[in-house]
């Protein structure tokens, strides 16, 4: 509302800006009169003869009136030579002058000071405390003037030179009181309390201003203000009474923690319903950004991760998706929902066996979870199918092969010919290659009885290397079926000693996870009938095999 200075308040001498109350005065919002229509009389205690004056106010008081350092008391002659702090005579003259215009109600004529300011420009001088009280004079004529907005700029400077400086603090605010602008007003009337609990007038501003901002932002106008600086003690100079003890200034910290706090929680839930409703509508973007802002707010909340996972899943980010569940399930390591969206990330990835895996943990802590039962029979496809396309075996088929021409019964009749499961040493396989041929050969013609004879001319540490990369869930049965029905009957040590090595082989772990029902219980028969048959002349024993079974079932 411009500079027009606002009706005091209360009493003749309680008002911020006041002069003693008139019931002729000016309304909130008129012109005010040049000269004293802004007074600030109520600060101005009267001196006591012999009292000290420091920085232009007594200890008695905090006068936000009285111009400053040096100001004339009483009806003694003044004296416009006497020295000002580190000012030289011309600049203290100057100063001397402005006060003595000031106490005569000139507070129009600022030019004495503002000549001291320029002198001191053009000085060079290095003396912080007397440009402050300069432009703190200044700015009190200013404020007497009606001219708040000067007012606040010579203020704000003179709080650059020396902060918490308390005349300025209270000038200005008194000046941002007069323009309205009640939440810097609140501010430094409170700063200035913490510099001296002892200013009537600012806990009478402070209450007043409390009310006006309850009607104008409600319940909530705490959280509107700036931030109230926390003044040192150091700076607490015209602090009346003893120092705050370590309890005050402990309770202090801890209430300005927790209105932070409290602040920070009124933000992050807004933040978050904000972001909720807009995953409703679709927005996902917006929705992310909303879940961020709530993550700066408060990064510890396992809820806001899962959510903005969510979010970068809708957009297809999934690695940022993957990110979000990894930092959810440190928060909350069995977070069904982290696990869940996870896989689905890992799924967009195209990690299938990571996907997998999550989605069996899903299931695990609930089983009735029919979303990831139906991605886990989807995912499960997926990684059989990139198997088999990373499979070399798959490559070779499009690769002719005169030798071998897929003859099946002419291969499994050569090997079951031979004597003692030892077949001629041009049927031995040679290499993985060579291997690999003949069990595709016997699966293809189903011939378990050939594929037994296969293992059983084959040395049990080599069987990993021969599979290699080759091994899938039907090759698995496949083998377990030969040496359960075949050759168990005829060597026991020697089932027992391949399967000591199948395990070992590439991939192993990853296909036992993709087994069939039927080929898990033919795996399950075969350690049953494996155990009947141990002894110990046989060089394994039931316990033997009931470790061994541990890796496969």
């Amino acid at each position: 509302m411009g500079n027009a200075q606002k009706k005091p308040h209360g009493r003749g001498d309680g008002g911020p800006h006041g002069e003693p109350s008139n019931p002729h005065h000016h309304h909130h919002g008129a012109a005010p009169r040049r000269g004293k229509a802004a007074s600030a009389d109520k600060y101005r205690v009267a001196q006591e003869p012999g009292e000290k004056v420091a920085n232009g106010s007594s200890k008695r008081g905090s006068a936000a009136s009285a111009p400053g350092d040096g100001s004339p008391g009483g009806n003694d002659t003044v004296n416009l030579d006497a020295p000002c702090g580190a000012l030289p005579p011309q600049l203290s003259r100057l100063k001397n002058e402005g006060n003595l215009l000031f106490k005569n109600g000139q507070f129009a004529d600022a030019r004495k000071y503002s000549l001291a300011i320029q002198g001191y420009a053009d000085a060079a001088l290095e003396s912080p405390d007397d440009l402050c009280v300069l432009y703190s004079n200044r700015a009190a004529c200013y404020l007497k003037d009606g001219n708040s907005q000067d007012c606040i700029q010579d203020c704000t400077r003179a709080l650059e030179l020396q902060p918490f400086s308390l005349k300025p603090l209270l000038r200005r605010a008194m000046a941002y009181e007069s323009l309205e602008r009640y939440r810097k007003a609140y501010v430094d009337y409170k700063t200035v309390l913490q510099i001296d609990t002892g200013v009537p007038a600012a806990h009478d501003s402070v209450n007043r201003i409390t009310r006006l901002l309850i009607e104008q932002d409600g319940s909530e106008w705490r959280e509107k203000l700036p931030d109230i600086p926390l003044v040192p003690l150091a700076a607490q100079q015209h602090h009346r009474g003893p120092a705050p003890s370590a309890e005050v200034l402990q309770a202090r910290a801890q209430r300005a923690a927790w209105d932070a706090e409290r602040r920070a929680e009124v933000q992050f839930t807004a933040a978050k319903q904000e972001g909720n409703d807009l995953v409703k509508k679709g927005q996902f973007l917006e929705a992310l950004e909303k879940y961020s802002e709530c993550l700066r707010l408060k990064p510890e909340e396992c809820v806001i991760y899962t959510n903005r996972a969510l979010c970068y899943l809708k957009l297809e980010r999934f690695p940022e998706a993957r990110q979000d569940c990894d930092a959810a399930l440190q928060l909350e390591p069995t977070n069904k929902k982290a696990f869940y969206r996870r896989a689905l990330a890992n799924k967009g990835l195209k990690d299938y066996l990571a996907c997998s895996s999550d989605l069996q943990e899903v299931l695990q802590q609930d089983p009735n979870v029919q979303e990831a039962e139906k991605e886990l029979e989807e995912v499960t496809a997926l990684l059989r199918q990139s198997l088999a396309n990373d499979s070399p075996a798959k490559q070779r088929r499009t690769v002719p092969i005169s030798e071998v021409d897929d003859d099946a019964d002419a291969v499994a009749a050569v090997i079951s010919d031979s004597d003692a499961g030892v077949p001629p040493a041009d049927l031995r396989p040679a290499s993985a290659y060579d291997f690999g041929q003949s069990l595709n050969a016997a699966r293809r013609g189903g011939n378990a009885a050939a594929c037994a004879e296969l293992l059983a001319s084959t040395a049990p540490e080599t069987l990993p290397q021969f599979l290699g990369s080759q091994l899938d869930g039907q090759t698995v049965g496949f083998i377990m079926q030969a040496l359960d029905s075949h050759l168990l009957e005829k060597d026991p040590g020697l089932v027992y000693r391949h399967l000591s090595h199948l395990h070992t082989a590439e991939r192993f772990s990853v296909v036992l996870m993709l087994l069939e029902k039927d080929e898990r219980r033919r795996m399950t028969q075969l350690f049953e009938h494996l155990a009947a048959a141990a002894t110990e002349r046989g060089g394994f024993t039931r316990d033997d095999v009931q470790n061994l079974a541990n890796k496969y079932i």
